[in-house]
């Protein structure tokens, strides 16, 4: 397991950059009246709000000087009614605005999703699948609440700090030049502090990033780890990066910490600046306690929307570098997809031909070298030969997974590259080694590749690659429940389940790579019956290092060194004594 995979960061201490917003408001538009209602909303709830303070200042310098209790119980209540009104306007906009990130965080998973499905396999092979996985679940939450809340937020702030500034000159003019001096010391504060919050996130999020890609693969090979002892070591890098989080986390909250002792102490310099000057220096008497107490109303309040756009401006330059890597996955150029004017391949006999195929990976090391062979429709091919040769390529880039450098691949006189994708491989039945079973019941998990099928078609896909009897032994049968990657079952009958899902999608070309390596002997020949009868009639090509299993096939390819160095019967392959001979001859 290479460590230094884990450590390679996410650059996510980008500039901001205004395009990913732009890019990011075909998501917003289709939101945009309801983000407008709750804009609205919250103006209004947030402008009755700021009327208290003037509403006290009244009770204070007129109603309880005069003792005049009619005006004082008036004022409370209009004091409960400002407050109720800007209660259930902020209310409302909440819950639109809720409703409306979700609707956000819905669209583009949706879309990031969609994008996946259609990658190619080489992007997955280059990629920690963790990665992956943290883009589409924490990236997009964090995106949501800028493209709903942030954008808001920065117009709604703007204006409360506009109505406060409003409110404390007409309350007094020269208090409220002294709340405003306090402005330049938060200015030159919340620049440092911002600068350091940011990149402590930043980091954060980098940390968490490879934490999730560890754990991932971790959970994914817990057998293989149990088998080589491996659960200490493990745990030692787990416990490296879990401290890289923790440090990191505690690094970044400290900073966030500082803020709120850091405005408060400078609204606390400022407000008692107000008492100073409004009762000493201006002269006693000459500023009413209502007025100084209102003006301190406002200067508590004036800090907050300051606050805040420092906070939304810090989000937003996190979230950009988030928006960026989320878009970077959208925009992966789809490399195996449909050419324009791509046609259905039609029925399909299963006539299969490469013509001087070249392939490479890494455009480096060719894996096929001018590959040439002609198969005919139903017949079984094996392919034999050392690891790493190119038989399990040669298998995949006839369904497409990816795509050749060079030669033609044709089934029945077609390119497979002017053809749709999905009718393509809407013909082709594959089993890999890696039986894949996903969550959900045996039924569901037979009727993957058909999903029209019936119950008793289900059941007879079972019995013929016998599958039925352990499937019947169960508890619930065909409808048993079955955990991700089909933990609660052997490997043996995973593959047997995949044999009938296989079976069941009654494909034109079917093809098996090591298909039958985890079912032990006794169930292999108990399947031979049913394997032969699902290979009449249609195109097979074989691959299978127990080379027993494939005596019958009527043509063995031995492929190695980018090529196909042997071909024809077992009989024709064992009379040569050539590399198929020393092969089979050494296994048995």
């Amino acid at each position: 397991m290479a460590r230094n995979t884990f450590r390679q960061d996410e650059n996510l201490d980008e500039p901001f950059n205004i395009k990913h917003l732009l890019r990011a408001s075909v998501y917003i538009r289709k939101y945009a009246k309801q983000m407008v209602i709750a804009l609205v909303l919250s103006g209004l709830g947030g402008a009755f709000g700021y009327l208290a303070p003037m509403i006290i200042r009244r009770a204070l310098d007129v109603a309880v000087p005069q003792a005049d209790y009619r005006l004082l119980f008036l004022l409370v209540g209009t004091l409960i009614c400002v407050y109720a009104v800007s209660v259930l306007f902020n209310t409302i906009r909440s819950r639109l605005m809720v409703n409306a990130s979700q609707n956000i965080i819905y669209d583009i998973r949706k879309d990031l999703f969609h994008h996946l499905q259609e990658l190619s396999f080489q992007y997955y092979d280059d990629r920690p699948h963790g990665k992956i996985l943290i883009r589409v679940v924490n990236y997009v939450n964090s995106v949501s609440d800028m493209l709903s809340n942030g954008l808001i937020n920065i117009v709604l702030e703007g204006f409360n700090l506009l109505f406060i500034i409003v409110f404390m000159f007409l309350v007094d003019v020269e208090l409220a030049l002294i709340v405003m001096c306090g402005v330049p010391i938060l200015a030159v504060f919340m620049l440092w502090i911002k600068n350091k919050q940011r990149k402590a996130w930043q980091m954060v999020s980098n940390k968490n990033s490879n934490l999730n890609a560890y754990l991932q693969e971790n959970i994914v090979g817990a057998r293989i780890t149990q088998i080589f002892a491996r659960e200490e070591e493990n745990a030692q890098t787990f416990a490296r990066l879990s401290d890289d989080c923790r440090r990191t986390w505690l690094t970044a909250v400290n900073y966030s910490n500082l803020v709120w002792p850091g405005i408060d102490a400078i609204s606390v310099c400022v407000r008692a600046a107000i008492f100073l000057f409004g009762l000493v220096i201006f002269g006693q008497g000459e500023k009413s306690l209502g007025t100084i107490v209102a003006i301190s109303s406002y200067a508590s309040f004036f800090w907050q929307p300051i606050m805040n756009l420092g906070n939304i401006f810090n989000n937003f330059i996190n979230n950009i570098a988030y928006l960026e890597r989320i878009f970077e996955t959208i925009d992966e150029p789809v490399t195996i997809s449909d050419r324009e004017g791509a046609t259905d391949i039609g029925e399909v006999t299963g006539r299969v031909e490469f013509s001087h195929v070249k392939f490479s990976y890494d455009d480096e090391t060719e894996v096929l070298k001018d590959l040439s062979f002609t198969v005919e429709p139903g017949q079984s091919i094996a392919l034999v030969g050392p690891t790493g040769a190119g038989k399990s390529t040669i298998v995949n880039l006839l369904s497409r997974f990816y795509d050749i450098q060079e030669g033609t691949i044709k089934i029945d006189g077609k390119d497979i590259s002017d053809v749709t994708l999905r009718s393509l491989r809407s013909h082709m039945g594959i089993m890999m080694q890696d039986s894949v079973i996903f969550s959900g019941t045996i039924e569901d998990n037979i009727r993957y590749g058909k999903l029209d099928a019936s119950s008793k078609e289900v059941r007879e896909a079972g019995v013929r690659v016998c599958a039925d009897s352990f499937i019947r032994q169960m508890k619930d049968g065909y409808r048993t429940v079955v955990r991700e990657r089909g933990s609660s079952l052997s490997e043996g009958q995973k593959q047997l389940i995949s044999f009938a899902r296989t079976l069941l999608s009654d494909p034109s070309i079917l093809i098996l790579d090591e298909a039958t390596s985890s079912i032990d002997v006794q169930t292999e020949r108990a399947l031979q019956q049913g394997l032969n009868e699902m290979l009449k009639g249609r195109t097979s090509f074989i691959i299978a290092h127990r080379l027993s299993t494939i005596r019958n096939c009527d043509r063995i390819m031995y492929i190695d060194h980018g090529g196909i160095m042997e071909s024809g019967t077992h009989d024709e392959l064992m009379a040569k004594k050539g590399y198929y001979y020393k092969l089979y001859t050494a296994q048995m």
